[in-house]
């Protein structure tokens, strides 16, 4: 049984020696340690999306960090699907 409150344990078998040393890597370049990393990884992945949040935002900012991308985007003629 699992408690809310409770800290849980993770193993991670079999990770490719590459992915680790990238974890590393990465954890170094944050100031953190492996496990610290790879807690923040997972949190950022399982966490729900803010409402400000969107597709386009993620695009605009993967863009921004390549030199950037102007889109002229027409006005919607009919309105969204849900």
């Amino acid at each position: 049984m699992l408690s809310i409150a409770g800290m849980v344990a993770l193993n991670i078998r079999a990770l490719d020696g590459d992915v680790k040393e990238r974890l590393r890597i990465r954890a170094a370049r944050n100031g953190r340690s492996m496990e610290a990393e790879a807690r923040a990884i997972l949190a950022a992945a399982v966490s729900e999306p803010t409402q400000s949040e969107s597709l386009f935002t993620a695009l605009l900012d993967r863009f921004a960090r390549l030199g950037g991308a102007d889109l002229d985007l027409p006005p919607r003629g009919t309105p969204a699907r849900p």
